[in-house]
């Protein structure tokens, strides 16, 4: 595994601020956000599984919380910040701006990795950043709550469900009729919404990672 360095930063807008920890190895090929779904956090146990496997294959990963330490007392109360996905694709967006003030990134394309509602925020972010934007991959997403955002989307898109998320699948067939980007929808058999199966969550990370190495290539 090639040397990683890791470290906290703090993304500002707005006079608010998140944190999140960046991993870079030597000279990667992009660098991939992480937008986590419903009361997660950067600490995400499934998003850090899959951001350790890119990062094993040279690829750089930013770990973002959506919400500031504020804003998530009051979710842990209403839970409705979490669904607010205009708000979340905002701060999407300022991280992928944040990335091009940073002299270790600003060259380096950019990666989304969506889960649950993350996956609308990182697609309504990636119509934002077209120019920026390489490729995007929803974990068990709700692309269908990217709305009109669908249809903008230049970058790529890999749609990964499982199997046994039957109302999610349906939600990602009836969303990738609205793309206009290419994009590949890959059924994890035998997984349910969290990929709590085992191995489920291991073929998502590869999937992820072959997508993010060469978008619109084959997946395992």
């Amino acid at each position: 595994m090639p040397a990683v360095t890791v470290r906290d930063v703090v993304i500002g807008f707005g006079g608010e601020a998140v944190h999140g920890d960046l991993a870079l190895p030597p000279s990667p090929p992009s660098v991939v956000v992480f937008a986590h779904g419903s009361g997660s956090s950067r600490f995400s146990p499934r998003n850090r599984t899959v951001a350790a496997v890119l990062q094993r294959a040279g690829l750089g990963t930013l770990l973002l919380d959506l919400l500031t330490a504020s804003e998530e007392r009051i979710d842990d109360v209403t839970c409705r910040l979490r669904f607010d996905i205009p708000l979340l694709a905002r701060r999407l967006v300022a991280a992928v701006d944040w990335l091009d003030g940073e002299s270790a990134t600003a060259e380096l394309p950019v990666g989304l990795f969506g889960a649950s509602t993350g996956a609308a925020a990182a697609l309504r972010a990636a119509a934002e950043r077209p120019a920026r934007v390489s490729a995007v991959v929803s974990r068990g997403g709700r692309p269908d709550l990217a709305g009109e955002a669908l249809a903008r989307v230049r970058a790529p898109v890999l749609l990964l469900v499982g199997g046994l998320d039957q109302e999610v699948l349906r939600l990602n067939r009836a969303a990738a009729d609205r793309l206009t980007a290419p994009w590949r929808l890959v059924v994890v058999p035998g997984a349910t919404h969290l990929f709590a199966e085992p191995g489920t969550l291991e073929q998502v990370s590869a999937a992820a990672r072959d997508w993010f190495l060469d978008p619109e290539g084959t997946p395992p």
